[in-house]
This record gives C-alpha cells, structure tokens and sequence, in this order.
C-alpha cells in the first residue's frame, strides 16, 4: 500500500511496511512516537518537487476541488501501477480512480496514518529542514489566501480609482488647451470658430491649413464633412483677422500637436477604464456604465468600501454637501450624486427621476456586493438587473398615459358592460321602446282625464309656450325673500339714529350729574391752579392753535 501525502514543496509517496498495525487504528499513535518507531512503519518512495510558487499554487487550489493536477497524474501512474493507494480526501480518490483507474483508499486509519506521517515528517524526508518548511507553508498560505479571496491583479481596484483621476484631468487640460488654440488663432481666422466645432478637427484643419490663404487649395475631406469645407473656404477668402508671420504659426501648430496627442491618449485611456470596468465591476457597469461606475468607486475609496454601503448611501454620493445643506436648513434632501449621469436616468421624465434614481441605487448596492464578493465573472446579474429597471420606467410612463386618456385608475374607458349583450355580438333581448301609455297627470283621474297620449302631448306643449307651477312657485318665493331683506334694510336705518339719540342723552346726564356732585372739587381745583407757577400763561399761542386744529382733523374724521 502507498500512501500520498501533499506537503508545500512537492507531493510524496510512503510505501507501508506493516500493513497489519493499521488494523489497530487506537495504537497506531504509539508507533510515530519516535522517528525510529516511524520508519518501522513506512518509509519514503518517491517525492515530486514543485517547480516553483505559482505551480504549488496551481496544485493546492485543485486540491482544494479535489481535482489532480497534470503532474501528480504523472507522478502517480510511472509509481502506483498495482498499488493500492490510501489519500486524505476521499473525493479527489474517486477522481483518480476514475482517470488514471488506480484503487484508493480512504478511512480512519488512513487519516491516523496521515497525522503520525505529519508529526514525523522531516525525520522521514531526508533534505527537508523544519527551518524550511516553515517558510514554504506560510508562503503557500498566503498565496492560497490571496486566491480564496479573489485578491490577484486582475481584482486591483486601484487602477480604476487613478485611471479615472487622470481621465477627468485629461479633459480639463483639453478644454484649456483647445480653447487657447482658439483664442490663439482667432486673430488670424476669427471665422472659423463658429464653423468648427470639434477641438480635435478645428486643431486638425489649423496644423493642415496653417495660413488662411493656403486654405483654397487644400483638401479638407478626411477631416470634415463636404458642406463644412465648403463653407470654411467662403470665409477664409472674404476674412477679416489679422496677418500672421510663419513663426507664430508654427507655434500655434505646436500646440495643435499637443491637442491632438492628448486627445490619442485620453481615447486610449477610455479603451483601458472599460475594459478594466468590465473585468473588475462587469454588473455595475452593465447597470450605469462605465465612467459612472468608476467614479462611485473612486468616490467611495475602493470597491469593498462601496459594497459595505447601503442603497440609500450610493443613491446621494457625490452629493454630501448638498445633503448637509438641506439638513442645516430643513429643506428637502437632494434625490441623486454621482448616479445622476447614469443612462436609465438620463431617460427618465424629470417627475419619474427621484423614483429610477431609488430604485437604479438599490439594485446598484446589490451588483457591487456581486462583483466584490461573489466568484462569478459575468454580468448576467446586471444585465437582469437593467431590464427590470427599464421596464419599470416604462409602466411609470405609462400610467401617466393612461391618465392622460380620460380615465381616473389609468386605463381609458371603451364601453359599459351591458348584461344582455352576449359576446360582443346580438342582443339577446329586444331593446326596450317608450311606452307612452305609462304617463300620468297629478290632479286627475284616469277615468277623468282622456287619452294618455294626448295628455302627454299637451303637457309637452304647456311646457314649451308657459313656465311650469313649480317654476312660478319658486319665483314667488325670491320675490318674498328680496321684500324681506328690504324691510329689514329700513328697519335698521331707522334704529340707528334713535340708537344716536339714545347715546347722546345717557353722556348729558352723566355730565350733570358729576357736576353736582363734584363742586367742591372745581373748586379745589381752581386754588391749586392760581398756587402754580405762571408756566402756562407764558406758553406761547402756537401750541393752542395747534391743538385747535388736530380737534378738527378729530371731529372731521369722527364725522366721516
């Protein structure tokens, strides 16, 4: 019986001298108690040294799936032929017996044998120091950590983080420079700046046409389209800018070179940020696009970070001080950051944005959880995610189209439900008709009264040519309400000046009566006066003319 053992320099191969001590598993211990006993036991065969990290890498993580790796296969079929072969796990025996049709073995005696071959391990291998095993297993460790948790180059976030940084510098450096390209050759050519639009084809036509005059000959065809060229040769011929010497335009050319190589790079640089995006974030890309995503990475730290936030965070990022700024001031928060850009929002009527906004921002959270943590590379997620939202977008609107048609739950009205019509089609019944004899007159008999028809026809007519009792009858009754509201008018004009009269004789007797019986206070009064000081006889008259005229202003007013 062999027995293959995994260690972090290489696979090993023990040959089992005494298969019957594995029959006492309980004992088995007591026979790697030393080096000595151990090689009683079993002894070394074969060894298959790793090559170097990446493929001790390659072998553990398919150890881990219980799958052989190519060289273990053929380590084991140029050593096992014939050979039972006892393993650790018992999945990855059934697949070497299924591939390379060797009979494995796996029980509790097996795995005793595998700790004692464990204890005495480096006593077994000979060339196979403690001091170096050591360093190897925790190197294997950490590589096989790295693996599990997904963290190689492919997974680094941090290129994303600068890729974009540089994207956003690299085009406020294209503006600046496309503008003073502008400016610059403006004074030799002001016209063309409402001809051309683009930066890149005004800094192409320049560096190919140099001076104005030159411009007539030359072919603008890869550059712009027939009706623009047109036009630029018109206005460069009538032109009104200044003349320039050839060492100004070489510089300006200079620059124009400098547009453009920025222009090549930050394209390249795009290709690099998607592709990238789609290796490291392929749902959230798949949901708000590339820049979008990129920068909610950027803004967020890194993609962990971004996964540990919730919906409602990654809906308002971007927007922190306008958040803080509607909560210092108590008005509404803002509904969308960074998200703003995305495509889905783009579409949304500027009612339905707050809603998409929420519902892109939850279905977001749970794409960056996907990509952060999730071993699937596809972005089917995303994708799912994507349809749904549009979808959504479009019942909203459809709501509002279907109120707009005229009914009030959003579905517009075509035909009542009629109980006698049967499919769409014929009446089961016949339509019901008028049924004239059925008309009464109120007052009447019908033994008194004659035909019904011709009552009918009669009232019709007293109708049309005179008002009806009714109507006669509520005419009188607004004549009797005007002729109540006019004696009530008059009644109150008539008690409102003996309500004057009244007042005026309670003030006179009040008066009368102080001056009964205040004489002695008059009098009083007077003494005190003549004691004071002549202050008052010394004022002047305005002050008395002045409050003569302020009581008739009073009076005036009180009359009003």
């Amino acid at each position: 019986m062999l027995v293959l053992f995994e260690t972090p320099a290489g696979f090993a191969l023990f040959k089992v001298l005494d298969e019957g001590k594995l029959s006492k598993v309980e004992d088995l211990w007591q026979d790697f108690a030393s080096s000595d006993k151990a090689r009683k036991v079993v002894e070394l065969k074969a060894f298959n040294k790793f090559e170097n990290t990446s493929d001790a890498l390659s072998a553990a993580t398919l150890l881990i799936d219980s799958k052989p790796s190519k060289g273990l296969r053929k380590f084991l079929q140029k050593h096992c032929d014939g050979e039972t072969l006892a393993v650790a796990d018992s999945k990855l025996g059934n697949a070497i017996k299924e591939k390379l049709k060797i009979d494995c073995l796996h029980n509790s005696a097996v795995m005793e044998l595998m700790r004692g071959l464990r204890n005495q391990l480096t006593e077994l291998m000979s060339g196979l120091a403690e001091h170096d095993l050591g360093p190897m297993s925790l190197g294997l460790s950490h590589s096989l950590s790295r693996y599990k948790l997904k963290f190689s180059p492919e997974k680094v976030d941090t290129m994303i983080i600068q890729a974009i940084g540089l994207l956003d510098d690299l085009d406020k450096e294209l503006n600046t420079y496309a503008m003073r390209v502008r400016e610059w050759y403006g004074w030799h050519f002001p016209e063309l700046t409402k001809i051309v639009a683009d930066n890149t084809h005004y800094a192409k036509a320049v560096k190919m046409m140099g001076n104005r005059v030159n411009a007539v000959n030359l072919d603008f065809s890869e550059i712009l389209p027939e009706d623009v060229e047109a036009e630029l040769k018109e206005a460069a011929v009538i032109s009104m800018g200044t003349e320039v010497n050839d060492l100004d335009l070489s510089n300006i050319r200079e620059l124009c070179d400098q547009v453009l190589a920025l222009s090549e790079y930050r394209a390249q640089l795009y290709d690099y940020l998607k592709s990238r995006m789609n290796t490291i974030a392929p749902n959230l890309t798949a949901l708000v696009g590339e820049l979008v995503g990129a920068r909610l990475i950027a803004h967020g730290g890194s993609l962990m970070n971004l996964a540990k936030q919730p919906g409602s965070t990654i809906q308002i990022l971007g927007a922190e001080k306008a958040l803080f700024r509607a909560l210092k001031t108590k008005h509404a928060t803002p509904k969308y950051g960074l998200i703003y850009h995305a495509s889905l929002i783009g579409q949304a009527a500027p009612k339905h944005k707050g809603k998409i906004s929420r519902s892109l921002a939850a279905k977001s959270a749970l794409a960056i959880r996907y990509d952060a943590l999730a071993d699937g590379d596809d972005n089917s997620m995303g994708l799912e995610s994507r349809i749904k939202l549009e979808t959504r977008l479009r019942v909203l609107e459809g709501k509002e189209l279907g109120r707009s048609a005229g009914s009030t739950k959003g579905k517009p009205k075509i035909e009542a439900y009629e109980k006698d019509r049967k499919g769409g089609g014929a009446l089961i019944t016949p339509a019901k008709t008028y049924n004239s004899a059925a008309d009464l007159v109120l007052g009447q008999t019908t033994e008194e009264t004659p035909k019904k028809s011709e009552v009918a026809s009669k009232k019709r007519k007293h109708q049309e040519e005179e008002p009806t009792a009714e109507a006669a009858e509520e005419d009188g009754e607004q004549e009797k309400e005007k002729s109540k509201k006019k004696k009530k008018k008059s009644k109150d004009i008539e008690e409102t000046p003996a309500a004057v009269t009244d007042a005026s004789e309670k003030k006179k007797k009040k008066k009368s009566k102080e001056a009964e019986e205040t004489p002695a206070a008059d009098a009083d009064g007077e003494k005190k006066k003549k004691k004071k000081k002549s202050d008052a006889e010394d004022a002047p008259m305005e002050v008395d003319v002045s409050a003569k005229k302020e009581k008739k202003k009073k009076k005036k007013h009180a009359d009003e």
